[in-house]
């Protein structure tokens, strides 16, 4: 592959001062003070909310044309090239489900009635069919607003379901080390201790471990299959065997759907409760704080204790009998709602467009591309890939390199890096996942950023990034305490 420096890897100039950092346009001397009229002592507002004036930017509007386009030149997004996330699946979202989801009769408003709303409800009664065939579960339910709050709704169906049948007891949730990471998490917040399940030599359950960690106080064990190395759990059929037979429910985690799709299920693989992280699989926004949807799938033995209310075909004897009409209703053990309404219908109805749109084979052929474009990838890159056979991504190890400042070091040459230092079973790892979007011209230059860190020096590494707009960055206080409007210069 040839060398970076001649164009196979390319990034985007920005303007900079000397010191490699962009400089604003909106500068301090730029500033006007506009005094705000009225008495104070007549505001209904505290004094600290106050101010006695605002200071504004004094430009023209080509200056401010420039400064939001410049601005908008330096956001990279999936739009802007491949984002390579391992495991989080940031894949591009075709605009058809926008225009889907705009349509002026998508504007419904959840609190008209059944009868003034069929057509809302019978998308949504195909959305929860569709998924049950795609998943292998009896039912589902579309309130979830996010992959995390359906992991979160699938063991606190798994407890109510426990809860019911008087083993209470049972306080133990086990999760391998492969798992998907929010696993842990979401399990301790159901009130659970976790168990946590150390891997066999080629990155799989260990079953010997598995075997010892079940006793009558598990509840569940928490899958991702495929795991987050990529690999398939081969031993599943036996892996659900042993956990059923203490009693425990198997969770699959749907992080890693969009590897199976038209091929496998996880309920044929025993799986009793799913969430689907229907921004991986069916390319609806990854919902970076904002509106998502997690649905979760259950067996029938699970189905009355869903959150309410879900879609089912009604029994109405008023209606055309050939006019199938649909209702809402509340499963007989709900566990109660766990959002407004019926979920994020917007997000619901691209999830529907882009399902529906693909069919079967479409669905089939983005799997086939996502675990393709993988092996691809990681064929092409020089790092060490210390496990395989992969499915739809792949974990590097950087050696004696640090992964994150490799990761700084890819944002040079015009492309994002993939995740860092996770999983830990990995050293130094680069969990990688071009996703089924990308063109072998885009996978082979990711693999020339990547092929072009490998002979870095450590001064180069820790230095970087040098081409981006801004240097390295505290992290830890911009996510805590984020710079989300424009501010003035303070005086020095």
């Amino acid at each position: 592959m040839s060398d970076p420096s001649e164009n196979q890897v390319r990034y985007d100039q920005a303007r900079f001062v000397e010191d490699g950092h962009y400089e604003p346009l909106l500068a301090e001397k730029d500033l006007t003070r506009v005094e705000i009229d009225g008495d104070d002592a007549e505001s209904p507002l505290p004094n600290d909310l106050t101010r006695e004036a605002l200071e504004f930017p004094d430009l023209s509007e080509p200056e401010l044309a420039r400064h939001y386009v410049r601005l908008s030149q330096m956001i990279y997004g999936i739009d802007t090239g491949p984002y390579p996330l391992g495991s989080c699946t940031m894949k591009y979202n075709p605009k058809f489900t926008e225009d889907v989801a705009a349509l002026p009769s998508g504007a419904v408003h959840p609190d008209r009635s059944e009868r003034s709303t069929q057509g809302t409800l019978e998308l949504m009664y195909r959305l929860q069919d569709y998924l049950g065939r795609i998943g292998g579960m009896d039912a589902v339910t579309l309130q979830p607003p996010a992959g995390a709050a359906g992991e979160f709704v699938g063991i606190r169906v798994a407890a109510a379901y426990h809860d019911h049948n008087g083993e209470s007891h049972r306080d133990e949730v086990i999760i391998p080390e492969s798992a998907h990471g929010t696993n842990f998490a979401t399990a301790a917040l159901g009130g659970y201790d976790v168990v946590s399940l150390p891997s066999d030599e080629g990155g799989r359950v260990d079953l010997e471990a598995l075997e010892a960690a079940l006793s009558e106080n598990t509840a569940a064990l928490m899958l991702t299959n495929p795991n987050t190395l990529g690999l398939f759990e081969r031993d599943i059929a036996e892996i659900a065997e042993m956990v059923h037979d203490v009693g425990g429910l198997l969770y699959y985690d749907g992080a890693n759907l969009n590897a199976l799709l038209g091929r496998a299920r996880p309920g044929d693989m025993g799986f009793d409760v799913m969430h689907y992280n229907v921004h991986k699989t069916f390319a609806t926004p990854h919902g970076g704080g904002g509106p998502g949807a997690g649905p979760v799938g259950v067996v029938d033995e699970l189905a009355p204790f869903l959150p309410s209310p879900r879609v089912r075909e009604a029994d109405d004897a008023e209606s055309d009998a050939d006019e199938t009409t649909y209702e809402l209703f509340d499963p007989e053990h709900t566990i109660g709602k766990v959002h407004g309404f019926q979920g994020n219908w917007l997000v619901l109805v691209k999830t529907f467009a882009y399902i529906a749109r693909l069919g079967d084979e479409g669905l089939t052929d983005a799997s086939a591309k996502a675990v393709l474009n993988a092996n691809y990838l990681a064929s092409q890159i020089d790092y060490e890939v210390p496990y395989g056979p992969f499915h739809h991504e792949f974990v590097a190890s950087a050696g004696e390199q640090d992964a994150a400042d490799v990761a700084k070091r890819m944002l040079d040459f015009g492309v994002h890096p993939p995740t860092t230092k996770w999983p830990e079973i990995v050293p130094e790892a680069l969990m990688t996942e071009p996703t089924e979007i990308e063109s072998k011209a885009t996978l082979d230059r990711l693999a020339a950023a990547f092929n072009a860190v490998t002979t870095e020096s450590d001064e180069t590494l820790e230095s970087a990034p040098e081409r981006t707009t801004a240097r390295r960055i505290d992290q830890t206080t911009a996510a805590r305490n984020p710079r989300l409007a424009w501010q003035a210069l303070e005086d020095e």
